[in-house]
C-alpha cells in the first residue's frame, strides 16, 4: 500500500463483494499499514488494527475498554443513531472494572463446560428435527432459515425462559439494533423501547413464577458484595444474551457450512473422519472472513503500536478477523486446515471481555456439524460460490441465505 494510499480515509468496514473471502485490503494493511486511518458508518475518525499480535494486546489490556456515553468516542452508526451501542443495554451493564467482573461471574455459571455437555442431547435432537423437517420439504432448502436461525434461538430462548415463538419479533429487534446502515433512527428507537419493554414484562412474570432458567436465578443471585442485580441490569442482560446468543451463531452457522461446501474436499474429509468436527469448527471460526465489525477500544492513554504513538481519545477498531489471518501467527494463514492444532484465533475476542458464550457456541456448531454429516452426507451448495450473499449494514456479519441440495 503506498503512502498516498496510507495518508487517505479507507471506508470501515471495507467493502468487499466475496461472501466467503477476505477483502484483498487486509494483508496490505497488516504488510504495510497495521495502524491504519478509517472512516466509520457515522463519518467519524478511527484506528484500524489488524495484526495479531496488536489485536490481542489491545483486547487484553483491562486498561482498555468499550467506549462509555462520557468519552468523545467515534461513533460506529450513523450520526443520530446508534443501536446496540447507544442503547440503554450499553450504558446499564457495567464495562469496565470489578462490576464488569463480577456481572461475568454471575452469568458465566450458567456457561460452564458441564451445563454445555447437558445441554447437547437437547441440542442435538432439536438439530435432528430441523434437519428433518428440512428435508420431507425436499430441495433446494435454504439452510440459514432451516436450521441456523432457529436452533440457536431455540437454545438461547431455552436458556432464558423466554417462548420461542416469539422468534421473529427476537431477530426483527435485534438487526435494528445492530444496525449500522440498514435501519432508520425512528426503526432503532422503536426497536429498542419495544424489546425492553418486553423483556421488562418476561422478568416481572418470572418473578411472580420462577423457572429454572437463567433470568430466573438471576432475579435472586447476589455477586460477591452480596448484591442482586437491579431490574435494569436483568433487563440489559436479558436484551444482550438474547441477541448475541442467536445472531452471532445463527450466522456462523450458515458461513461455517458454505465454507466447508465451498470445496467439497473439506466435507468429504470430515465425512471420512468425524473426529476433525472440534477442530474444523475451530478452523472455520479462525478463517471467517465476513464476521462483522469486530470490537472497539478507548485509549484512555497513550500506547505505542506497530512504531505508532496512539494519543488518549483514540477509538480503535481491533479487527480480529483480519488478524485471524496473520501469517506471523499462523503457519499458511489463508489455508483452510481442518485439522490445524493449536488454533488461538480471536474470533471471540481476548482478555475480559471476550465472548462470554463462546462454550454455547462451540457447543451448537460442534453439534450441528456432527449431525448434518451424519443425517445428509450428500449435502452440497445449490448455487455456485460466487453467488453466495453478504449480510449487509449490520455489525454481525453473515449470509442472507445458504442455499442447499442432497
Amino acid at each position: 500500500m503506498a503512502q498516498d494510499d496510507v495518508e487517505q480515509l479507507l471506508r470501515y468496514p471495507i467493502p468487499n463483494e466475496s461472501a466467503l473471502e477476505p477483502p484483498a485490503n487486509w494483508a496490505r494493511l497488516r504488510q504495510r499499514c497495521p495502524v491504519a486511518r478509517v472512516a466509520l458508518a457515522s463519518g467519524d475518525e478511527a484506528t484500524l488494527l489488524t495484526r495479531y499480535d496488536d489485536v490481542k494486546r489491545v483486547l487484553s489490556d483491562p486498561r482498555f475498554t468499550r467506549p462509555t456515553p462520557a468519552d468523545n468516542a467515534a461513533r460506529v452508526a450513523d450520526v443520530e443513531s446508534g443501536g446496540v451501542f447507544n442503547s440503554e443495554m450499553a450504558t446499564v451493564l457495567p464495562q469496565h472494572g470489578e462490576g464488569h467482573l463480577r456481572w461475568r461471574r454471575m452469568i458465566g455459571k450458567w456457561f460452564t463446560a458441564k451445563r454445555m455437555n447437558a445441554l447437547r442431547p437437547g441440542i442435538e435432537a432439536m438439530a435432528e428435527r430441523l434437519i428433518d423437517d428440512m428435508v420431507q420439504q425436499g430441495p433446494p432448502a435454504d439452510l440459514k432459515a432451516s436450521l441456523g436461525f432457529p436452533l440457536p434461538v431455540w437454545v438461547i430462548c431455552d436458556m432464558l425462559g423466554v417462548p420461542d415463538s416469539d422468534r421473529d419479533r427476537f431477530a426483527a429487534w435485534s438487526d435494528m439494533m445492530l444496525s449500522m446502515t440498514r435501519f432508520t433512527q425512528a426503526e432503532i428507537e422503536t426497536a429498542q423501547v419495544e424489546f425492553g419493554r418486553y423483556m421488562a414484562g418476561h422478568i416481572a412474570a418470572k418473578r411472580a413464577e420462577p423457572g429454572e432458567d437463567l433470568l430466573s436465578a438471576l432475579i435472586t443471585d447476589t455477586d460477591s458484595d452480596g448484591e442482586r442485580m437491579s431490574d435494569a441490569t436483568l433487563v440489559a442482560t436479558g436484551m444482550g444474551l438474547l441477541i448475541a446468543g442467536h445472531e452471532t451463531t445463527a450466522n456462523m452457522i450458515g458461513k461455517m457450512v458454505a465454507m466447508l461446501l465451498a470445496d467439497r474436499r473439506r466435507w468429504e474429509q470430515l465425512l471420512a473422519d468425524r473426529s476433525l468436527v472440534r477442530t474444523a469448527v475451530e478452523e472455520a471460526l479462525r478463517m471467517d472472513a465476513n464476521s462483522g465489525f469486530g470490537m472497539v477500544r478507548y485509549f484512555t492513554e497513550d500506547i505505542e503500536i506497530a512504531g505508532t504513538v496512539l494519543p488518549p481519545g483514540t477509538t480503535a477498531v481491533c479487527s480480529m478477523a483480519a488478524a485471524n489471518r496473520d501469517e506471523s501467527a499462523f503457519d499458511a494463514a489463508d489455508e483452510m486446515n481442518l485439522g490445524r492444532s493449536p488454533n488461538p484465533h480471536l474470533a471471540f475476542g481476548a482478555g475480559a471481555h471476550s465472548c462470554i458464550g463462546q462454550p454455547l457456541a462451540r457447543t451448537e456448531l460442534q453439534t450441528v456439524l456432527d449431525v448434518l454429516l451424519r443425517k445428509l452426507p450428500s449435502l452440497e451448495l445449490a448455487v455456485d460460490v460466487s453467488d453466495l450473499r453478504r449480510v449487509e449494514g449490520l455489525v454481525v456479519g453473515g449470509l442472507r441465505e445458504l442455499p442447499v441440495r442432497w
